[in-house]
């Protein structure tokens, strides 16, 4: 079922992606919404995959996986749909996209060790639906798993008073 979303949501929304672990009595006090309705606002949120989960923002780079590359794959017609599933199977993949442009895909993946990564590229390059394959290796992670808060149409209203 789709939901219509409103301000109370979003600012229920906003509330969390400050902190995750907030309880409804916190994000009530945050908001201003009571906290039975947030409480309801949630479970309709989660109910509608909105907020798909609550998980831990873990720092690869602090566990050894500080070898981040791009993948740039050009694919055989028909096998976009086997190559993006192995690719989302993988574990070390954090993103797979099909995308427009010069290539058919783009993946990001986390590795312990350029050799680990190598193998990975060799296991692209000898894929027989992979017709060519660029890999970036990211110097410097500027920003990653960027979420921002949503915009909450009361607000430019309140300005404009």
């Amino acid at each position: 079922p789709t939901m219509d979303i409103d301000d109370t949501d979003r600012r229920i929304v906003n509330a969390l992606l400050g902190n995750g672990r907030a309880s409804a009595r916190d994000i009530a006090a945050e908001t201003g919404v009571a906290a039975t309705t947030v409480s309801k606002r949630l479970a309709t949120l989660e109910e509608d995959d909105v907020i798909e989960g609550y998980i831990p923002t873990v720092d690869y780079d602090a566990l050894g996986y500080d070898v981040t590359a791009v993948f740039h794959l050009s694919v055989e017609g028909t096998g976009l749909g086997p190559v993006v599933d192995r690719l989302r199977d993988h574990e070390h993949m954090i993103g797979v996209y099909e995308v427009t442009g010069d290539h058919d895909i783009v993946a990001i993946g986390k590795f312990t060790t350029t050799e680990e990564m190598n193998r990975k590229i060799k296991d692209l390059l000898t894929d027989a639906d992979v017709r060519a394959a660029n890999t970036s290796v990211v110097l410097d992670t500027v920003r990653e798993y960027g979420q921002f808060p949503v915009g909450v149409e009361d607000e430019d209203d309140e300005d404009a008073e």
